[in-house]
């Protein structure tokens, strides 16, 4: 297995309202961001939509797509979205929300381990073209969460 820490930050030009009203909705993701193929509902969640159960089908600029399953652990309103991931990686991805001023803070930590076995035996290689790639798909969804806002949004990656 290879293992990948990622941090991205998006400054929204948006209320924490506004951005939470989007991403607390990962079912209309594909409507905006074009990375993401198709996502699946495999097991509802309670009335919060903590125990959910997701399929995420992702592509990047590589010639590969990527599936993995989310299980929603944790979700504080405006705040937090937490899941675990399992399938072709597995680990945790976590979404905090904090409002500064007219903007709104989002960092996304996604902590994983390749479970592909292309992937693990490229990864002392291809390791860097794995992390743009990802860098990459991150910075679409900041575009396509501009589009859908209306809105200016700054990406930072690490």
């Amino acid at each position: 297995m290879a293992d990948y820490q990622f941090s991205t930050v998006w400054r929204v030009e948006a209320s924490v309202q506004e951005v939470w009203e989007i991403l607390s909705h990962p079912d209309l993701w594909p409507e905006w961001w074009g990375s993401l193929v198709q996502i699946i509902e495999l097991r509802k969640g309670d009335g919060r939509g903590i125990g959910a159960l997701h399929r995420y089908t992702w592509k990047g600029a590589l010639p590969y797509h990527i599936t993995f399953d989310i299980h929603v652990l944790t979700i504080q309103p405006l705040c937090l979205l937490e899941g675990e991931a399992s399938g072709e990686v597995e680990g945790r991805g976590l979404w905090s929300l904090t409002e500064r001023g007219r903007e709104t803070i989002v960092r996304y930590d996604w902590d994983i381990r390749t479970n592909t076995r292309w992937m693990n035996l490229l990864a002392p290689l291809a390791g860097p073209v794995f992390r743009w790639n990802h860098h990459r798909v991150m910075r679409d969804g900041a575009k396509g969460l501009a589009r859908r806002l209306g809105r200016r949004v700054e990406v930072h990656v690490g």
